[in-house]
């Protein structure tokens, strides 16, 4: 298991690790909550977005913790009164950049590139180093990197799969990273019938239970946005049943929402985020 192996890992070097007890960290992203929260850092995390936290994270929603708002409307003023000396942003708040600016210094962790391992890498020790904790990092990556090694060899012989979100009762196409890059999951080809559509300044590619049962996978994985966000959640049997008269009958399985939608891109998210799929993916006939 992953998060327990992070966790032992951890436990060796967090009894001498130095951190930076002035440090008062409010955080948007909820990724670097999770990493903050691995590290053993929690002591220096003073406010967080209470009405996203993920099941694993709800002991963030104690009176301990400000209340900063949500992830796309931030309460400015209990953000100010939390006194942070860092506040931990992503694309989500792009908004309000200047105002949180006005506040205290910004870290930005979006996840961009190419290469998400290496833009995961370089959050967790960017954000480890603004609280000297370095040490915990290397030792939490070290530990995830074998990991993924692990399970990137259980999942040689994994099924044909497609990752898709839904939102709404629609389905869009989702080449998800910890999918595809991390675990090594070939991508399937799209047929020349699934074509992009362009949304403002974002791509999308929706996908019909037809052009599903013409990619023709052995498993969909769903990433349930509606329910992540508290919007009316993906019937799986129904979906089921709408593959089953396109003619195709994949293994369907429901992702954790938030985890996959709020939360991803911390050290804990990525471990069951693996989990979940190699969980799904290695105990197909």
């Amino acid at each position: 298991m992953t998060v327990k192996t992070i966790a032992a890992a951890l436990l060796m070097v967090s009894a001498s690790a130095a951190t930076n007890a002035d440090s008062r960290i409010a955080t948007f992203d909820l990724g670097s909550l999770d990493t903050l929260d691995a590290l053993g850092l929690s002591e220096q995390v003073v406010g967080v977005p209470k009405a996203s936290l993920p099941r694993y994270l709800e002991q963030y929603a104690a009176d301990t913790y400000s209340d900063i708002g949500g992830l796309r409307s931030p309460d400015m003023a209990a953000l100010a009164d939390a006194n942070p000396t860092l506040i931990v942003h992503t694309g989500r708040q792009a908004d309000w950049e200047a105002e949180l600016g006005e506040i205290a210094p910004l870290l930005n962790t979006s996840l961009t590139g190419d290469d998400y391992l290496a833009a995961f890498d370089a959050n967790v020790h960017e954000l480890a180093g603004q609280l000297s904790a370095e040490s915990n990092a290397e030792a939490a990556l070290a530990a995830l990197h074998t990991e993924i090694e692990q399970q990137r060899g259980a999942l040689r012989e994994a099924p044909t799969t497609l990752v898709v979100t839904h939102n709404g009762g629609n389905l869009m196409l989702n080449q998800h990273p910890v999918v595809h890059q991390v675990l090594g999951i070939t991508a399937l080809e799209m047929p020349e019938s699934v074509t992009p559509e362009v949304r403002g300044e974002r791509t999308f590619t929706p996908l019909s239970a037809e052009a599903i049962a013409e990619i023709n996978p052995e498993v969909v994985l769903v990433i349930d946005r509606s329910a992540a966000i508290g919007d009316e959640p993906a019937d799986a049997d129904q979906l089921r049943d709408t593959l089953a008269d396109a003619g195709t009958n994949p293994q369907v399985v429901m992702l954790t929402p938030a985890l996959w939608y709020l939360s991803g891109g911390g050290l804990q998210s990525l471990a069951l985020q693996m989990d979940e799929v190699t969980s799904a993916l290695a105990t197909q006939p």
